[in-house]
Protein backbone atom coordinates (compact mmCIF):
# COMPACT_ATOMS: atom_id res chain seq x y z
CA UNK A 1 0.00 0.00 0.00
CA UNK A 2 2.70 2.21 0.38
CA UNK A 3 4.53 1.65 -1.97
CA UNK A 4 1.65 1.84 -4.49
CA UNK A 5 1.52 5.72 -2.80
CA UNK A 6 4.74 6.76 -3.16
CA UNK A 7 4.52 5.64 -7.10
CA UNK A 8 1.62 8.16 -7.61
CA UNK A 9 2.10 10.62 -5.09
CA UNK A 10 4.17 13.17 -6.75
CA UNK A 11 3.34 12.57 -10.62
CA UNK A 12 3.75 14.90 -13.09
CA UNK A 13 1.08 14.28 -15.69
CA UNK A 14 1.43 17.19 -18.15
CA UNK A 15 3.37 20.21 -19.46
CA UNK A 16 5.07 21.81 -16.20
CA UNK A 17 3.07 19.60 -14.01
CA UNK A 18 -0.08 19.13 -12.03
CA UNK A 19 -1.00 22.81 -11.74
CA UNK A 20 1.47 23.68 -14.89
CA UNK A 21 3.71 26.45 -12.93
CA UNK A 22 6.61 24.14 -13.26
CA UNK A 23 6.56 23.57 -9.54
CA UNK A 24 6.48 20.29 -7.48
CA UNK A 25 4.90 19.19 -3.93
CA UNK A 26 8.12 17.04 -3.40
CA UNK A 27 11.04 17.01 -0.52
CA UNK A 28 12.20 13.93 -0.04
CA UNK A 29 14.79 13.99 -3.17
CA UNK A 30 18.44 13.91 -2.26
CA UNK A 31 19.91 17.59 -2.80
CA UNK A 32 23.42 16.52 -2.95
CA UNK A 33 25.16 15.07 -5.88
CA UNK A 34 28.71 13.20 -6.80
CA UNK A 35 30.28 15.89 -9.80
CA UNK A 36 28.78 13.42 -12.64
CA UNK A 37 25.46 13.89 -11.50
CA UNK A 38 22.95 11.65 -9.19
CA UNK A 39 22.89 8.06 -10.26
CA UNK A 40 21.89 7.39 -13.79
CA UNK A 41 18.92 4.60 -13.53
CA UNK A 42 18.31 3.82 -17.08
CA UNK A 43 18.05 5.51 -20.44
CA UNK A 44 16.51 5.00 -23.85
CA UNK A 45 16.43 6.33 -27.16
CA UNK A 46 12.99 8.06 -27.86
CA UNK A 47 13.62 9.74 -31.28
CA UNK A 48 14.90 13.13 -32.07
CA UNK A 49 12.60 15.96 -30.79
CA UNK A 50 11.62 18.98 -28.25
CA UNK A 51 8.75 17.25 -25.88
CA UNK A 52 9.43 17.38 -22.36
CA UNK A 53 8.28 13.95 -20.35
CA UNK A 54 4.78 13.52 -18.00
CA UNK A 55 4.68 10.75 -15.75
CA UNK A 56 1.84 8.86 -14.40
CA UNK A 57 0.68 5.82 -12.23
CA UNK A 58 4.06 4.66 -12.87
CA UNK A 59 4.22 5.21 -16.88
CA UNK A 60 6.24 8.21 -18.57
CA UNK A 61 4.93 9.76 -21.62
CA UNK A 62 7.05 11.54 -24.57
CA UNK A 63 7.43 12.18 -28.24
CA UNK A 64 10.48 12.35 -30.66
CA UNK A 65 10.48 11.59 -34.71
CA UNK A 66 12.55 9.10 -36.45
CA UNK A 67 13.16 9.08 -40.42
CA UNK A 68 9.96 11.36 -40.43
CA UNK A 69 7.86 9.11 -38.22
CA UNK A 70 6.40 10.02 -34.71
CA UNK A 71 6.12 7.76 -32.09
CA UNK A 72 4.46 8.48 -29.20
CA UNK A 73 6.23 6.38 -26.53
CA UNK A 74 5.03 4.98 -23.45
CA UNK A 75 8.07 3.90 -20.91
CA UNK A 76 7.99 1.94 -17.37
CA UNK A 77 9.51 4.75 -14.98
CA UNK A 78 11.61 1.83 -12.60
CA UNK A 79 13.03 0.27 -15.39
CA UNK A 80 12.50 1.87 -18.94
CA UNK A 81 11.04 -0.52 -20.72
CA UNK A 82 9.24 0.53 -23.36
CA UNK A 83 5.34 -0.83 -22.17
CA UNK A 84 3.89 0.68 -26.22
CA UNK A 85 4.64 3.07 -29.20
CA UNK A 86 2.28 4.81 -31.25
CA UNK A 87 3.59 5.75 -34.54
CA UNK A 88 1.93 7.34 -37.56
CA UNK A 89 4.35 9.41 -40.63
CA UNK A 90 5.28 12.87 -39.80
CA UNK A 91 8.02 15.51 -41.41
CA UNK A 92 10.35 16.79 -39.05
CA UNK A 93 12.07 19.01 -40.72
CA UNK A 94 12.44 22.72 -39.54
CA UNK A 95 13.25 25.97 -41.43
CA UNK A 96 16.27 26.32 -38.81
CA UNK A 97 17.42 22.84 -37.66
CA UNK A 98 15.38 21.99 -34.94
CA UNK A 99 13.35 18.90 -35.76
CA UNK A 100 10.58 17.01 -34.26
CA UNK A 101 7.44 17.38 -31.96
CA UNK A 102 7.34 20.31 -29.55
CA UNK A 103 4.22 19.33 -27.33
CA UNK A 104 4.37 17.19 -24.26
CA UNK A 105 2.09 14.85 -23.64
CA UNK A 106 -1.18 15.22 -21.58
CA UNK A 107 -2.57 12.38 -19.57
CA UNK A 108 -5.80 12.13 -17.85
CA UNK A 109 -6.94 9.03 -16.39
CA UNK A 110 -6.64 6.66 -19.19
CA UNK A 111 -6.37 9.27 -22.06
CA UNK A 112 -3.51 10.57 -23.41
CA UNK A 113 -3.36 13.81 -25.64
CA UNK A 114 -0.36 15.03 -28.33
CA UNK A 115 -0.28 17.46 -30.76
CA UNK A 116 2.46 16.96 -33.60
CA UNK A 117 4.56 19.95 -35.19
CA UNK A 118 2.37 19.35 -38.53
CA UNK A 119 -1.11 19.20 -36.45
CA UNK A 120 -2.01 15.83 -35.72
CA UNK A 121 -4.14 15.56 -32.80
CA UNK A 122 -4.31 12.46 -31.22
CA UNK A 123 -6.29 10.56 -28.29
CA UNK A 124 -4.89 7.26 -26.94
CA UNK A 125 -5.50 5.20 -24.51
CA UNK A 126 -2.53 5.16 -21.40
CA UNK A 127 -3.32 1.70 -21.25
CA UNK A 128 -2.20 0.45 -24.58
CA UNK A 129 -1.29 3.34 -26.81
CA UNK A 130 -4.62 2.51 -29.00
CA UNK A 131 -6.02 5.74 -31.00
CA UNK A 132 -9.38 6.86 -29.44
CA UNK A 133 -10.02 9.35 -31.35
CA UNK A 134 -7.65 11.67 -33.99
CA UNK A 135 -8.10 15.27 -35.54
CA UNK A 136 -6.17 17.14 -38.51
CA UNK A 137 -6.08 20.65 -37.17
CA UNK A 138 -5.17 21.61 -40.69
CA UNK A 139 -7.73 19.38 -42.21
CA UNK A 140 -10.24 19.84 -39.51
CA UNK A 141 -10.50 23.21 -38.71
CA UNK A 142 -8.27 25.58 -41.61
CA UNK A 143 -5.70 25.57 -38.69
CA UNK A 144 -2.27 27.25 -39.91
CA UNK A 145 0.98 25.89 -39.12
CA UNK A 146 3.48 27.95 -36.86
CA UNK A 147 7.34 28.29 -38.59
CA UNK A 148 8.78 26.28 -36.50
CA UNK A 149 5.30 24.01 -35.98
CA UNK A 150 2.53 23.75 -33.57
CA UNK A 151 4.22 23.51 -29.79
CA UNK A 152 1.59 23.75 -27.50
CA UNK A 153 0.98 21.18 -25.15
CA UNK A 154 -2.97 20.41 -25.19
CA UNK A 155 -5.03 21.97 -21.82
CA UNK A 156 -7.62 19.13 -19.92
CA UNK A 157 -10.30 21.51 -18.07
CA UNK A 158 -12.93 19.17 -16.62
CA UNK A 159 -14.29 17.79 -20.05
CA UNK A 160 -12.70 19.47 -22.30
CA UNK A 161 -9.72 19.90 -24.30
CA UNK A 162 -8.35 22.91 -25.30
CA UNK A 163 -5.72 24.26 -27.98
CA UNK A 164 -4.40 26.46 -30.63
CA UNK A 165 -5.20 25.77 -34.56
CA UNK A 166 -4.11 29.32 -36.05
CA UNK A 167 -7.37 29.22 -37.76
CA UNK A 168 -9.31 32.10 -39.28
CA UNK A 169 -12.73 31.94 -37.16
CA UNK A 170 -11.91 29.44 -34.68
CA UNK A 171 -7.89 29.73 -33.98
CA UNK A 172 -8.81 28.46 -30.37
CA UNK A 173 -11.00 25.16 -30.14
CA UNK A 174 -12.36 23.47 -27.46
CA UNK A 175 -13.18 19.75 -27.65
CA UNK A 176 -14.94 17.21 -25.68
CA UNK A 177 -12.53 14.71 -24.20
CA UNK A 178 -13.78 11.59 -24.40
CA UNK A 179 -14.93 12.02 -28.27
CA UNK A 180 -13.07 15.01 -30.34
CA UNK A 181 -16.24 16.72 -30.83
CA UNK A 182 -16.51 20.64 -31.03
CA UNK A 183 -18.23 22.29 -28.14
CA UNK A 184 -16.18 25.82 -29.09
CA UNK A 185 -14.66 27.29 -31.82
CA UNK A 186 -13.00 31.40 -31.92
CA UNK A 187 -10.49 33.81 -32.30
CA UNK A 188 -9.07 35.00 -35.32
CA UNK A 189 -4.76 35.07 -34.29
CA UNK A 190 -2.01 33.00 -35.66
CA UNK A 191 -1.07 30.31 -33.29
CA UNK A 192 2.35 31.04 -30.35
CA UNK A 193 4.13 28.48 -28.81
CA UNK A 194 2.90 28.68 -25.91
CA UNK A 195 0.78 25.96 -23.65
CA UNK A 196 -2.86 27.41 -22.41
CA UNK A 197 -3.40 27.89 -19.24
CA UNK A 198 -6.78 27.71 -16.71
CA UNK A 199 -7.55 30.03 -13.78
CA UNK A 200 -10.47 31.17 -11.67
CA UNK A 201 -11.30 35.05 -12.68
CA UNK A 202 -14.33 36.62 -11.40
CA UNK A 203 -16.20 33.52 -9.89
CA UNK A 204 -15.85 31.76 -13.28
CA UNK A 205 -13.14 29.63 -15.15
CA UNK A 206 -10.65 31.31 -17.42
CA UNK A 207 -8.49 30.38 -20.04
CA UNK A 208 -5.58 32.39 -20.98
CA UNK A 209 -3.68 31.52 -24.37
CA UNK A 210 -0.41 33.63 -25.88
CA UNK A 211 -1.25 33.59 -29.46
CA UNK A 212 0.98 35.27 -31.91
CA UNK A 213 -0.83 38.59 -31.30
CA UNK A 214 -0.57 38.41 -27.49
CA UNK A 215 -2.61 37.09 -24.75
CA UNK A 216 -6.35 36.63 -24.65
CA UNK A 217 -8.47 35.60 -21.61
CA UNK A 218 -11.50 33.18 -22.62
CA UNK A 219 -14.64 31.75 -21.09
CA UNK A 220 -13.94 27.74 -20.03
CA UNK A 221 -17.41 27.51 -20.89
CA UNK A 222 -18.01 29.04 -23.99
CA UNK A 223 -14.46 30.90 -25.10
CA UNK A 224 -16.28 33.84 -25.31
CA UNK A 225 -13.03 36.52 -25.13
CA UNK A 226 -13.15 38.68 -22.10
CA UNK A 227 -9.92 40.87 -23.37
CA UNK A 228 -6.96 40.64 -25.17
CA UNK A 229 -3.65 42.26 -25.06
CA UNK A 230 -1.64 43.20 -28.13
CA UNK A 231 1.71 41.65 -27.47
CA UNK A 232 3.92 41.41 -30.97
CA UNK A 233 7.52 39.89 -30.68
CA UNK A 234 9.38 39.00 -34.00
CA UNK A 235 8.80 35.88 -35.96
CA UNK A 236 5.85 35.41 -33.48
CA UNK A 237 7.51 33.13 -30.78
CA UNK A 238 5.66 33.49 -27.91
CA UNK A 239 6.48 30.27 -26.56
CA UNK A 240 6.54 30.51 -22.78
CA UNK A 241 3.60 29.72 -20.63
CA UNK A 242 1.45 32.61 -19.16
CA UNK A 243 1.91 32.81 -14.97
CA UNK A 244 -1.06 33.72 -12.78
CA UNK A 245 -0.86 35.56 -9.43
CA UNK A 246 -4.45 36.32 -7.99
CA UNK A 247 -5.37 38.54 -10.67
CA UNK A 248 -2.33 39.48 -12.22
CA UNK A 249 -0.35 37.39 -15.12
CA UNK A 250 3.30 37.56 -16.14
CA UNK A 251 3.96 37.01 -19.62
CA UNK A 252 7.23 37.09 -21.37
CA UNK A 253 9.14 36.91 -24.63
CA UNK A 254 12.88 36.19 -26.05
CA UNK A 255 13.82 38.35 -29.20
CA UNK A 256 14.18 41.27 -27.34
CA UNK A 257 10.56 42.18 -26.67
CA UNK A 258 10.71 41.15 -22.49
CA UNK A 259 8.18 41.03 -19.81
CA UNK A 260 5.14 42.35 -18.41
CA UNK A 261 2.85 41.92 -15.43
CA UNK A 262 -0.95 42.42 -16.43
CA UNK A 263 -4.17 43.23 -13.86
CA UNK A 264 -6.85 41.39 -15.51
CA UNK A 265 -10.85 41.61 -14.88
CA UNK A 266 -13.92 40.25 -16.06
CA UNK A 267 -13.38 42.57 -18.77
CA UNK A 268 -9.67 43.96 -19.17
CA UNK A 269 -6.14 43.42 -18.99
CA UNK A 270 -4.44 46.37 -18.16
CA UNK A 271 -0.39 47.01 -17.72
CA UNK A 272 1.14 46.81 -14.29
CA UNK A 273 4.53 46.98 -15.91
CA UNK A 274 6.93 46.06 -18.64
CA UNK A 275 10.51 45.96 -19.34
CA UNK A 276 12.89 43.83 -21.19
CA UNK A 277 14.55 42.15 -17.36
CA UNK A 278 13.21 38.43 -18.53
CA UNK A 279 12.92 37.72 -22.16
CA UNK A 280 11.87 34.24 -21.90
CA UNK A 281 13.21 32.35 -25.43
CA UNK A 282 11.56 29.03 -24.70
CA UNK A 283 11.13 27.91 -21.85
CA UNK A 284 8.92 29.33 -18.90
CA UNK A 285 9.67 31.20 -15.47
CA UNK A 286 8.61 29.63 -12.35
CA UNK A 287 6.80 31.91 -9.09
CA UNK A 288 8.00 31.29 -5.92
CA UNK A 289 7.39 33.25 -2.88
CA UNK A 290 7.08 36.67 -5.09
CA UNK A 291 9.61 36.11 -7.39
CA UNK A 292 10.22 34.97 -10.72
CA UNK A 293 13.25 32.63 -11.28
CA UNK A 294 13.72 32.04 -15.41
CA UNK A 295 16.31 32.55 -18.23
CA UNK A 296 16.54 35.96 -19.99
CA UNK A 297 17.11 34.67 -23.17
CA UNK A 298 20.94 33.09 -21.93
CA UNK A 299 21.03 34.78 -18.12
CA UNK A 300 19.66 33.03 -15.52
CA UNK A 301 17.89 35.67 -13.49
CA UNK A 302 15.43 36.36 -10.24
CA UNK A 303 12.91 39.01 -10.57
CA UNK A 304 10.30 40.63 -7.72
CA UNK A 305 7.07 39.81 -9.43
CA UNK A 306 5.60 43.09 -8.13
CA UNK A 307 7.99 45.59 -9.23
CA UNK A 308 9.99 43.67 -12.22
CA UNK A 309 13.65 44.48 -10.46
CA UNK A 310 16.29 42.44 -11.10
CA UNK A 311 17.95 40.39 -7.72
CA UNK A 312 20.74 38.60 -9.42
CA UNK A 313 21.26 36.80 -12.81
CA UNK A 314 23.89 34.69 -13.91
CA UNK A 315 24.78 32.99 -17.03
CA UNK A 316 25.93 29.71 -15.51
CA UNK A 317 23.27 27.42 -18.01
CA UNK A 318 23.20 29.14 -21.02
CA UNK A 319 19.51 29.12 -22.68
CA UNK A 320 18.18 26.50 -20.20
CA UNK A 321 15.24 25.35 -18.62
CA UNK A 322 14.70 24.89 -14.93
CA UNK A 323 11.39 23.72 -12.71
CA UNK A 324 10.91 23.96 -8.66
CA UNK A 325 10.48 21.40 -5.79
CA UNK A 326 11.16 22.24 -2.30
CA UNK A 327 12.35 25.57 -3.01
CA UNK A 328 15.02 24.75 -4.96
CA UNK A 329 15.69 25.01 -8.62
CA UNK A 330 16.44 22.23 -10.77
CA UNK A 331 18.13 23.64 -13.51
CA UNK A 332 19.11 22.27 -17.05
CA UNK A 333 21.62 23.66 -19.26
CA UNK A 334 21.47 23.71 -23.14
CA UNK A 335 24.58 21.42 -23.10
CA UNK A 336 23.26 18.73 -20.44
CA UNK A 337 24.40 20.20 -17.34
CA UNK A 338 22.04 19.48 -14.38
CA UNK A 339 21.82 21.13 -11.14
CA UNK A 340 20.34 22.41 -8.04
CA UNK A 341 19.94 26.09 -6.82
CA UNK A 342 18.23 27.51 -3.57
CA UNK A 343 15.25 29.73 -4.88
CA UNK A 344 15.80 33.01 -2.76
CA UNK A 345 16.21 36.78 -3.97
CA UNK A 346 19.64 37.09 -1.81
CA UNK A 347 21.21 35.50 -4.61
CA UNK A 348 22.43 32.48 -7.00
CA UNK A 349 24.07 29.50 -4.53
CA UNK A 350 24.26 26.02 -6.20
CA UNK A 351 23.94 22.81 -4.19
CA UNK A 352 25.09 20.57 -7.00
CA UNK A 353 25.62 19.91 -10.53
CA UNK A 354 26.89 17.35 -12.55
CA UNK A 355 27.31 16.80 -16.61
CA UNK A 356 24.57 14.19 -17.40
CA UNK A 357 24.31 14.62 -20.83
CA UNK A 358 26.62 15.73 -24.25
CA UNK A 359 26.21 16.06 -27.38
CA UNK A 360 23.10 18.16 -28.66
CA UNK A 361 21.01 18.83 -26.20
CA UNK A 362 17.28 20.12 -25.68
CA UNK A 363 15.89 23.18 -23.94
CA UNK A 364 13.16 20.42 -22.54
CA UNK A 365 13.07 20.90 -19.25
CA UNK A 366 13.88 18.78 -16.64
CA UNK A 367 10.99 16.52 -14.73
CA UNK A 368 11.31 15.64 -11.05
CA UNK A 369 8.54 13.22 -10.01
CA UNK A 370 8.63 10.75 -7.25
CA UNK A 371 12.51 10.30 -6.53
CA UNK A 372 13.30 10.11 -10.60
CA UNK A 373 14.47 13.19 -12.33
CA UNK A 374 14.07 12.87 -16.00
CA UNK A 375 16.18 14.94 -18.75
CA UNK A 376 16.76 14.27 -22.72
CA UNK A 377 18.58 15.53 -25.41
CA UNK A 378 18.03 15.67 -28.84
CA UNK A 379 17.24 12.06 -29.00
CA UNK A 380 17.92 10.20 -25.31
CA UNK A 381 15.93 10.30 -22.29
CA UNK A 382 18.29 9.68 -19.06
CA UNK A 383 16.11 8.45 -15.70
CA UNK A 384 18.02 9.56 -13.05
CA UNK A 385 17.64 8.11 -9.12
CA UNK A 386 17.29 10.77 -6.50
CA UNK A 387 15.40 8.65 -4.48
CA UNK A 388 17.81 7.82 -1.50
CA UNK A 389 16.68 4.34 -2.05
Amino acid sequence: MFAHAQSEGFDWPQWRGPQRNGISLEKDFIAQWPKEGPRRLWAAKVGIGFSSVSVSKGKLFTMGNTSNVDHVTCLDTKSGKLLWDYKYPCSAADPNGYPGPRCTPTVDGNFVFTLSRNGHLLCLSAANGALLWTKNLLNDFGGFIPIWGFAGSPLVEGNLLILETGAANRSVVALEKQTGRVVWANGNFRAGYASPIAFDLARERAVAVFSAGGLTGRTVSNGRVLWHYNWPTSYDVNAATPIVLDDKIFISSGYGTGCALLQVSASAAKLVWQNKAMRNHMNSCVLWQGHLYGFDENQLRCLDIITGVVKWSTPAYGKGSLMLADGRLLLYGERGRLGLADASPAGFRESAAGQILGGSSTWAPPVLSNGHIYCRSAADLVCLDVSGK
